[in-house]
């Protein structure tokens, strides 16, 4: 798995992962459950990672929805 894009914002990453079923690519929000650790005052981040063979769509389903900032860096 690639990390696509990592938020504070639940919103956004509820809103990515709404984009990535519906395109029906693979995925997997990570660090969910991680607020019992930082007290449930969002300071630890979200990651969105994605299939590899399905990275690329990915990034452009999320530039195509003005999302392109929130990309991570491609490694």
């Amino acid at each position: 798995m690639k990390e696509l894009m990592r938020s504070n914002d639940a919103v956004l990453i509820s809103f990515v992962d709404a984009l990535l079923n519906d395109a029906e690519i693979p995925h997997f929000v990570a660090d969910v459950h991680m607020s019992i650790l930082d007290g449930s005052i969002g300071v630890l981040p979200r990651r969105v990672l994605v299939d590899p063979d399905h990275f690329d769509q990915a990034r452009r389903i999320l530039r195509d929805a003005d999302l392109g900032h929130e990309l991570s860096e491609v490694s």
